[in-house]
């Protein structure tokens, strides 16, 4: 069953929780065709009204969950559905998971070298069963890509993880998306290989409770300012429509 989808400042977005949206992949997955999974929060609402091309990919995307709080929060001040955060970040394991109880053959592209494979030792060891038939890091030249798509399709894999970060990995997923032939599903997780490995840390599970996950790995890393900034942008940008429907109402 297709999820209900909504709009936040032009951004399409799913109205799904975590189990929805795993139930979701579960009946995709046995259907032909690849079906793609994004993770939409803020910075990537505020992105995609400045980027036309991220923008189409997105509208174009099978299921958008809504990875920041954020997101869940504008849908509710703006009455367009009531619904709860599915982190990409627990989205991606979850998959394995289910491929491991079904399956199905996993494909996993991106970041470096040795925490994509520490991350495939530490899923493996976490799904027994769990059949990973190919890999690459993130640093693959555009100039060997078609070979590195070559790699995926011969792999026979029907589901493939693209750790490159965002909007990159959307742009390879609209670019080289067409040309894979096996994969049923195709999630980009951004950094989630480096929580698994535990190179980036996930917030105690009582911050994420709260849903401050994005402040406890703001403490930790400061740095993540630059790409918050727009935070504030978001929220006028929220409060704004609010009013405006408020008005028209």
């Amino acid at each position: 069953m297709k999820p209900e989808r909504i709009s936040i400042l032009g951004v399409p977005v799913d109205a799904v929780d975590f189990e929805s949206a795993l139930s979701w992949v579960e009946s995709a997955i046995e259907q032909p065709g690849n079906k793609r999974i994004v993770a939409v929060n803020p910075e990537k609402v505020m992105a995609a009204r400045k980027d036309a091309e991220l923008m189409r990919f997105l509208h174009s995307s099978d299921l958008l969950i809504p990875d920041g709080i954020g997101v869940v929060i504008a849908a509710r001040l703006l009455g367009l559905a009531r619904m709860s955060r599915v982190a990409g970040s627990d989205m991606m394991p979850a998959i394995c998971g289910l491929a491991a109880k079904k399956g199905f053959s996993v494909f996993i592209y991106g970041s470096k070298p040795e925490v994509n494979e520490k991350a495939r030792a530490e899923l493996i060891k976490n799904y027994p069963g769990l059949n990973i038939v190919g890999w690459s890091h993130g640093y693959v030249p555009e100039a060997e890509m078609e070979k590195l798509v070559q790699r995926i399709n011969q792999s026979g894999a029907q589901i493939l993880f693209v750790a490159l970060g965002s909007p990159r990995q959307e742009k390879w997923l609209a670019k080289y998306g067409p040309k894979l032939l096996t994969a049923r599903i195709s999630q980009g997780i951004g950094g989630t290989l480096d929580t698994i490995v535990g190179t980036a840390k996930r917030a105690p599970v009582f911050w994420q409770k709260l849903n401050l996950e994005w402040l406890y790995r703001l403490i930790l890393e400061p740095k993540r300012v630059k790409r918050q900034k727009v935070l504030p942008l978001f929220a006028l940008g929220v409060l704004k429509a609010r009013l405006e429907g408020v008005k028209r109402s």
